[in-house]
């Protein structure tokens, strides 16, 4: 077995709802080591860029609002990498299936994922499906720099007339 990566969200119905701590407890059962983290103001683009495999179903602009934290009025997504053997499927099995009702009721979605009465999926977290999943999704959500060791291949770039916010 080959040590991976994935990404998990936890999506701003996980954040408004206090379930952060419930759902790092479960992910630590796997004993895979956290080699990034933040929170995130997710914008639109990321949000359209995430779930751009979805472009072409009815429910993809509720699901762009829905990430961006409009449905729960909150801005935040928290986001980690995780990393360990066999992690994408290890992470997958205690996630649960991305639809809560038929989810294993002790899988995270099971327990605090809900089916809205529009048929949004309210399912608390996100994890990476496949390899190419979790290297597209963590290259979407993170920079090389904000993740413990280099996971995939990096170059230096010199960047010029970047604006960039820092503290006052």
């Amino acid at each position: 077995m080959a040590v991976e990566q994935t990404l998990v969200l936890i999506k701003p119905d996980g954040l408004i709802k206090s379930l952060t701590g419930n759902i790092l407890s479960r992910l630590s059962e796997t004993k895979f080591i956290i080699i990034g983290a933040k929170v995130v103001r997710v914008s639109e683009e990321l949000a359209r860029k995430h779930y751009e495999h979805l472009a072409d179903k009815p429910f993809f602009n509720e699901l762009v609002q829905y990430i961006m934290g409009e449905v729960h009025n909150t801005r935040r997504v928290m986001a980690l990498i995780y990393q360990g053997e066999n992690a994408i499927e290890k992470v997958r099995e205690i996630v649960g299936d991305t639809n809560p009702e038929k989810a294993n009721p002790v899988s995270i979605r099971g327990a605090y994922g809900r089916i809205t009465t529009s048929g949004v999926f309210e399912n608390v977290v996100h994890a990476s499906s496949s390899p190419e999943d979790a290297e597209k999704e963590i290259k979407l959500w993170f920079k090389p720099s904000e993740i413990v060791g280099d996971i995939y291949p990096v170059k230096e770039v010199v960047l010029q007339n970047v604006v960039e916010k820092v503290w006052a």
